[in-house]
């Protein structure tokens, strides 16, 4: 069901990203702004991004064409084929917490030749390789890896103003990104509630990377859990994108930073949304250092659940994610990585 909110919780913090170019003043706002939001919430809209209304309208178009395709046309690039977990996800076969999210879905990433592991290296360098396209959809394959790199730019720059903002080096993570990062898009359709009456969109999670750029569309249903441990809706707000800070991020200030759980409730009946969660994600075999800044003392300690243990080396967090989104693919390719029953 979704959660009433109290009038405090209407909307979380607007912030401008622009204003960083707008002289001392502007910038000393906005990183007081950010700081606030990524210390006490791990949630905000952010606006003045410079992502123009045709670059988001050129991914809406081939997206909405990509889920108009036939079923066929979909289930030829089923993720159960790719040992990359890339391609389409139908209905019901993600899971989070256990249950099966009511959504389908097609993952992206960055564009690279498969690289196998070999004897003694990690398993998690499965998660590199081709993605699937639609051949009856070339433009598809321009409008999504366009976007990767322009909203790449957009989190690096983000990124930097925010440790900015908290006292840290802003390029302290820098060597992490690059032309190696491992970046992760998915174009997400919620096709309404499900048969059986289950609310469940996706279920509630953290993002395991450094922070998720989130295109909704207008009908809602993204919800984050404020500090009275409710879920409260996020309503969308024209241009902006949605932003979170992802696990990293909390284990790399020690708590400092929150990395907040949120979800999504299914729209009313057959009500169709449309989301593009965007994940800037740094390299595979990224270590990520304990940031140095001046709140440091301050910082709780990073949230502890057993269940979810989280690891030094990035690409370990994201492989045991997807190894438990994505029970098909890890049966089919990944059966040695399993932890037996």
């Amino acid at each position: 069901m979704t959660t009433h909110t109290a009038t405090s919780y209407d909307q979380l913090p607007i912030i401008d990203l622009s204003a960083a170019d707008r002289g001392p003043q502007a910038r000393a706002l906005l990183h007081a702004q950010l700081h606030s939001a990524a210390h006490d919430i791990g949630f905000f809209q952010l606006v003045g991004h410079g992502v123009t209304r045709a670059e988001t309208d050129a991914l809406l178009t081939a997206m909405r064409a990509f889920f108009a395709l036939p079923e066929a046309d979909r289930l030829a690039l089923d993720n159960v084929n790719s040992p990359h977990f890339r391609g389409y996800t139908r209905i019901g076969d993600e899971r989070t917490g256990g249950a099966r999210d009511w959504r389908d879905q097609l993952d992206i990433g960055a564009e690279r030749p498969a690289r196998v592991p070999g004897p003694g290296e990690p398993p998690y360098w499965w998660l590199q390789g081709p993605n699937q396209w639609p051949a009856a959809l070339p433009g598809l394959r321009t409008a999504a890896l366009a976007w990767i790199d322009r909203l790449g730019a957009v989190a690096h720059r983000l990124l930097r103003e925010l440790l900015t903002a908290i006292g840290a080096p802003a390029g302290f993570y820098d060597p992490l990104f690059g032309e190696h990062a491992h970046p992760h898009l998915k174009l997400v359709r919620y096709p309404g509630s499900a048969a059986d009456g289950a609310d469940q969109g996706v279920g509630a999670h953290k993002d395991y990377g450094f922070l998720t750029l989130l295109l909704q569309d207008t009908v809602g249903g993204l919800q984050v859990q404020r500090e009275d441990g409710r879920f409260h809706d996020v309503p969308p707000l024209p241009g902006a994108f949605v932003v979170n800070l992802g696990e990293l991020l909390e284990v790399a200030t020690n708590g400092y930073l929150l990395a907040t759980n949120h979800r999504v409730v299914s729209p009313p009946g057959a009500t169709e949304r449309y989301s593009v969660p965007f994940f800037y994600n740094p390299r595979l075999d990224a270590r990520i250092d304990p940031l140095p800044f001046p709140y440091a003392a301050e910082a709780p300690g990073v949230t502890t659940d057993p269940a979810n243990p989280l690891y030094a080396e990035y690409g370990h967090n994201e492989l045991k994610g997807k190894l438990r989104a994505h029970p098909l693919v890890a049966e089919r390719h990944h059966g040695n990585l399993l932890t037996p029953a």
